[in-house]
């Protein structure tokens, strides 16, 4: 049986625990999961994964390939004769494909990735950064490349990476509008593209980096967006040769110079927008913000300043290496003390696959998308920017309370494997060291066909 600091950790560094990380860990010892963890690529992917993974065609598309694949359809429908209304239903599979595959992705890897806290961090960070997968538009086959290319290599590599590659990706301009920014003097200004467009410099600003007390002003928010006047898509994104599907429109952008935070940024095109970037990714307000989030997701919804100071300064001397900050919080005496034990609350989305890990095997992943719905998390369907919390507060109510116990009980008898009730043996092998002597008491004490369901719907199982 793992004891509790163990289950402190598989609970923090990862989405729940499974009997396999609990021997894991056992064999290996906590120092050694933790360093294992943070280089993530160094873990393969089995094989059996990467055979489940294969048929998800849609995971592996540029923002180019998707483009060029919508086209084709469109082509082929125009070649049928289809009716406006068949082109229409045609369309939307097409674009409905993409949630279903990015959907069952994200699922299996929360299931069976070796890289437990890498996925963690993959949902941490497309929160931040959120894109809303059913704005309309370009944002529903461009989410799942913007999770795959922007979000995923640099889940645990430098702060200023992931940035760029969140600020340069088409999902997140089409997202927050910036394709639209616009120079109005500029010889393009007309139309969708008649002026500045400010609503991705506001959120860049607020949500991204400085935070809302970062100490920027709306001049600052007006001065970024002019610097990134001409960040958007190719004209025509269907035939675009760039696969990433970023592009630069000199004939749209602000050539003046600009003042950002202070600093003066000279006007010559793409490179201020590299530049204000450097700017926010080294700035202590943005130290201070994301360690506050981090710290708020691994220790406590409100986490001593004492840890926060800790990976801020940690932040600014590493230039905002992810895994650096995570090592100095993973070795602190914050993260380990006790009091903070179980005591954040699962998003659906963690309580989800934390069912998941715990009973070991889904066989069918029908169901989950109707869960998380239920539940008010439907994945990467979050419409604000700010992505969902991962706070008590925002999930924490009678109604969450009784939908999960509810819950426990169809999941308990197999909802996810095809009917095949769950080992209530096998999951006590794996929960037993998270639950309270009560808990355990009541079990007990429970029918045998009862036992499982009460496991997956106690209070312990519902903390992380």
């Amino acid at each position: 049986m793992a004891d509790k600091k163990n289950f402190h950790l598989m609970n923090r560094l990862s989405l729940g625990p499974s009997l396999e990380q609990v021997q894991q860990i056992q064999k290996q010892g906590i120092e050694a999961y933790i360093q294992s963890q943070l280089q993530p690529q160094k873990l393969s992917y089995s094989a059996d994964l990467k055979q489940k993974l294969q048929p998800l065609e849609t995971l592996i598309f540029t923002p180019a390939q998707a483009f060029k694949e919508r086209e084709q359809i469109e082509k082929t429908a125009d070649e049928l004769k289809l009716s406006r209304q068949e082109k229409q239903k045609s369309r939307r599979q097409f674009e409905q494909k993409f949630l279903q595959q990015a959907r069952r992705g994200r699922l299996l890897l929360a299931l069976e990735s070796p890289r437990h806290l890498e996925e963690v961090m993959v949902d941490f960070w497309y929160n931040h950064f959120n894109v809303f997968a059913s704005k309309g538009g370009e944002t529903h086959i461009l989410f799942s490349s913007y999770e795959q290319q922007a979000i995923r290599p640099h889940a645990l590599g430098k702060f200023r990476q992931l940035l760029g590659a969140t600020a340069r990706h088409p999902g997140m301009l089409y997202y927050l509008d910036n394709w639209q920014n616009t120079d109005p003097n500029s010889k393009k200004a007309k139309g969708r593209f008649k002026g500045i467009n400010e609503n991705y410099a506001r959120e860049l600003l607020e949500l991204h980096t400085l935070g809302v007390d970062g100490g920027y002003s709306q001049k600052d928010v007006m001065e970024l967006a002019r610097i990134l006047t001409g960040w958007g898509l190719p004209n025509n994104p269907k035939r675009s040769t760039d696969e990433d599907g970023f592009y630069f429109d000199r004939d749209r952008h602000d050539f003046t110079d600009k003042v950002l935070l202070g600093k003066t940024i000279k006007g010559r095109g793409i490179e201020e927008g590299e530049e204000a970037l450097d700017l926010l990714a080294s700035h202590p307000s943005t130290a201070k913000f994301i360690s506050y989030k981090i710290a708020q997701l691994f220790v406590s919804d409100t986490p001593p300043e004492s840890i926060v100071k800790k990976l801020s300064q940690q932040f600014l001397e590493t230039d905002g290496n992810i895994a650096a900050i995570l090592k100095t919080l993973f070795n602190s005496d914050e993260f380990w003390d006790t009091q903070y034990y179980n005591t954040k609350f699962k998003t659906p989305y963690r309580y989800v696959t934390s069912v998941m890990r715990a009973i070991g095997t889904v066989s069918n992943f029908q169901p989950i998308d109707g869960i998380l719905n239920q539940l008010g998390m439907p994945l990467y369907e979050c419409p604000t920017p700010d992505g969902y919390k991962n706070t008590q507060a925002a999930w924490l109510n009678p109604d969450t309370m009784i939908r999960r116990s509810s819950l426990s009980v169809p999941l308990s008898r197999g909802l996810l494997h095809d009917g095949k009730p769950i080992d209530a043996d096998r999951l006590s092998q794996t929960l037993e060291g998270l639950l309270s002597a009560n808990t355990l008491d009541v079990i007990n004490k429970s029918p045998a066909n009862l036992k499982a369901a009460l496991m997956l719907g106690c209070p312990e199982f519902m903390g992380y």
